[in-house]
């Protein structure tokens, strides 16, 4: 059975969105994208909500520029030949190859899907994943915590979940940026 595994960038109060915007932290870090790109190699699902796909299809096309650097190169080429799922009520069509569109988040289908997969799955974007981990889906998290506070927003996890998990690795970057993986006990 594949794990699903909810990732993102987060403030360090957990946040992976401000709620002015963005988090004001950049990630255009080649020790941090080599990191991911070793971490999520075996994934061969992502399971996006619209905004999401929308900032994640930049590599369907990352790897033609001139300038890449190999190991954007190498993620970009990764992201592109992985399935993609996304949900969205209101995306007419996708940009990417490989890629679907499903109007909405059934937690059966994805169970049946994890049972049925024999990679990992990711699904990314806060709203996607708060059904997913209320649904008891989620195997594992993996935070990737910036050296900043933004003191609201959106939330990594979801309001009125309790969750009991084991942390199994962790990670310092010479940028301040921290990763902890945790597995659902």
């Amino acid at each position: 059975m594949a794990r699903l595994i909810y990732s993102m960038i987060t403030s360090l109060d957990g946040y992976v969105e401000a709620a002015e915007g963005d988090l004001g932290w950049s990630a255009d870090d080649e020790e941090v994208h080599a990191f991911v790109g070793d971490t999520f190699r075996d994934v061969g699902t992502y399971l996006y909500g619209r905004r999401m796909y929308e900032t994640m299809v930049f590599w369907e096309t990352a790897d033609a520029e001139p300038d890449a650097p190999p190991f954007v190169v190498r993620y970009a080429r990764e992201w592109q030949a992985a399935e993609k799922v996304v949900y969205s009520t209101t995306l007419e069509q996708v940009a990417s190859e490989r890629t679907r569109i499903e109007r909405s988040f059934d937690a059966d289908t994805v169970r049946r899907l994890k049972a049925a997969c024999d990679h990992d799955l990711t699904i990314d974007g806060p709203t996607l994943a708060a059904q997913a981990v209320r649904a008891g889906l989620v195997d594992e998290y993996h935070l990737f915590s910036t050296p900043t506070a933004v003191g609201g927003g959106k939330r990594f996890f979801p309001d009125g979940v309790r969750l009991e998990l084991e942390l199994v690795a962790e990670r310092s970057f010479a940028s301040g940026m921290r990763y902890a993986r945790y597995r659902t006990r």
